[in-house]
């Protein structure tokens, strides 16, 4: 993020810089909002694993861990489509002022699939908060 918030300061398009567009903003707001939410929800479990004991977190943690899981790697794969989109073609170049979002954008799939697969992580997390489900709820 902070690399696409230099890159629209000093990029100039049409005589003017990128930061000047609505569009560009929306974009970077809606990616710090993404991160900072979910940094926010790491926050909360972080402080609950450092309050409960290994039986409480086991019981109740493991569900949420795993929706965060899903919910950084999703905000990961959104920052890096948003990087690529504001800093264009040079988004996808190995070198230059786009190195870095290029080396973001090949590589941020790695903990998704390493950590477990999003679709394996979402079910686990459902699975885990059925669990404390009432089984007599109805609309």
């Amino acid at each position: 993020m902070e690399e696409c918030f230099k890159w629209a300061t000093q990029r100039k398009a049409f005589g003017k810089p990128l930061m000047s567009q609505a569009v560009i903003r929306e974009k970077l707001g809606k990616m710090v909002a993404e991160v900072e939410s979910a940094h926010a929800y790491m926050e909360v479990i972080t402080h609950q694993m450092n309050n409960m004991t290994y039986e409480e977190q086991a019981v109740q943690l493991s569900g949420p861990i795993s929706l965060l899981k899903y919910q950084a790697t999703r905000v990961s794969h959104n920052v890096a489509d948003e990087a690529v989109q504001i800093f264009g073609g040079r988004g996808v170049t190995k070198g230059g002022m786009g190195r870095a979002v290029e080396t973001y954008q090949r590589t941020y799939k790695m903990p998704a699939v390493y950590g477990g697969s999003e679709e394996i992580m979402v079910d686990l997390g459902v699975r885990q908060t059925l669990k404390s489900y009432p089984r007599d709820a109805k609309l």
